[in-house]
């Protein structure tokens, strides 16, 4: 009884910090939240970051598209090592997938296929209107990109 208790805990949890997030723009995100994409080497200086997302703190966590790329990244606070920061500017994406529905513990994503087959995801949430609004706009950059 008391592990399913503790998985519950942890799910409540998770869910009560992801599910609280918001999108956000360039304009409602902190100077050093964008300093820290700017030293992480996934958003330049005169690159305009339209939608961004975290599903845990924006220091450890976030998803967003600009005008240039689509990126995601997690920091490990623990382990370094465990660390992943992923993007691909639009001309190096084959294509783009959408999920809405990932299941009860995770965020709807687009998974990114670069054109040398490699992936990675870029995940959001909030309500449907915001999701769709996200991934249309990312895939609109991305389509416009391509002409």
């Amino acid at each position: 009884m008391k592990p399913l208790i503790l998985l519950l805990t942890i799910i409540f949890v998770f869910c009560s910090v992801g599910c609280s997030n918001k999108i956000q723009t360039e304009d409602t995100l902190s100077k050093h939240d964008v300093d820290r994409l700017r030293s992480l080497k996934i958003l330049d200086e005169k690159e305009h970051l339209y939608k961004f997302y975290s599903e845990f703190k924006n220091s450890v966590a976030g998803n967003f598209f600009t005008d240039k790329r689509l990126a995601t990244y997690w920091l490990d606070e623990h382990d370094k090592s465990k660390s992943k920061v992923q993007f691909a500017f639009y001309k190096d994406i084959a294509y783009i997938d959408t999920v809405y529905i990932a299941g009860s513990t995770y965020c709807p994503y687009m998974n990114i296929v670069k054109n040398d087959s490699s992936s990675f995801k870029v995940c959001v949430d909030g309500t449907k209107e915001e999701i769709t609004d996200f991934f249309n706009g990312a895939i609109s950059q991305w389509r416009q990109s391509k002409h």
